[in-house]
């Protein structure tokens, strides 16, 4: 049997990102001799623990990270800057340091003051999901087939980053490797504008009128269907990655809104050419998903 890349993986948070990096560890091998589930909510731990998703538990992260060698964050961004003080000082020289957060500059500034020299910082962000959270949510092969993109400080250690990528390899996840700036940017537009806009189409709707609104659940076409199914995405979650990315979520949703108001002009107007174009070039954007696989 070939070695694993870690002799102890600590996952810090159990909800559906890190449970489904427990599944794929314990049906796919080659990650870690031994995993240590953390999550601070002890009934959750338990669950966890029920569903066998690792060999140790533990609700206290210092005690979590102790002789790891390779330490995974998959709480909220929000809470990243309490858990990297409680851990920091526990950290194996030598050891791997790496997340999932969905922002990453915001990771960089809560986190990276608080590693200490010996540990290396490879930051990353698996682009999957579902709407559903929770331990019981996780699935073995959530990222088989998706990006994973990878944010490591100028100076890290490059033999840290193969490792990481490693891990997301035996997941299935391909891996890209970019700056945190970049990476906030492109995420603005293809994953935090899209929420923004499911959950403020649902709060429109929630809104109206009681009649109307029974008919718009009642008589929902698939297009609002969609909507309600992002928009019934973890609360906390999605709150600490509008916070932490508001410059490049601001920037996107102001283009967005001018190309809104665009829109409605040509609707107001009967720009009939104007309109079918944006639909034209929408099509062709789904069909690039497709052909990349993506969709």
């Amino acid at each position: 049997m070939a070695e694993a890349l870690f002799r102890r993986l600590a996952i810090i948070g159990i909800g559906l990102i890190g449970s489904s990096v427990a599944r794929g560890a314990r049906e796919y091998g080659g990650i870690a001799e031994c995993l240590v589930i953390c999550d601070a909510d002890l009934d959750v731990l338990a669950r966890a623990q029920a569903l066998g998703l690792g060999d140790e538990y533990e609700a206290d992260p210092a005690r979590a990270v102790a002789g790891a060698d390779c330490v995974m964050l998959c709480a909220p961004v929000g809470a990243y800057t309490a858990l990297a003080a409680a851990i920091g000082p526990h950290l194996a020289a030598g050891a791997i340091l790496t997340d999932v957060g969905s922002t990453k500059q915001s990771v960089l500034r809560d986190v990276g003051p608080l590693v200490p020299p010996t540990v290396s910082f490879v930051p990353g962000h698996p682009i999957a999901g579902t709407e559903f959270s929770g331990p019981d949510a996780g699935l073995a092969d959530l990222f088989r087939g998706r990006w994973c993109l990878l944010t490591p400080p100028p100076g890290t250690d490059e033999a840290a980053v193969r490792r990481i990528r490693a891990l997301w390899g035996i997941l299935g996840a391909q891996t890209a490797v970019m700056d945190a700036p970049h990476h906030d940017r492109v995420c603005a537009i293809v994953s935090h504008l899209p929420h923004l806009i499911a959950f403020t189409i649902c709060g429109t709707a929630d809104d109206l009128a009681d009649e109307t609104r029974q008919e718009v659940l009642q008589f929902a076409a698939s297009g609002f269907r969609d909507f309600t199914r992002i928009a019934s995405s973890d609360p906390v979650m999605w709150r600490d990655i509008f916070l932490n990315n508001k410059e490049a979520l601001l920037e996107m949703l102001a283009r967005f809104s001018e190309d809104a108001q665009a829109m409605a002009r040509a609707v107001r107007w009967g720009d009939a050419a104007y309109i079918e174009d944006k639909i034209v070039r929408s099509r062709k954007i789904r069909k690039s998903l497709i052909d990349l696989k993506q969709a």
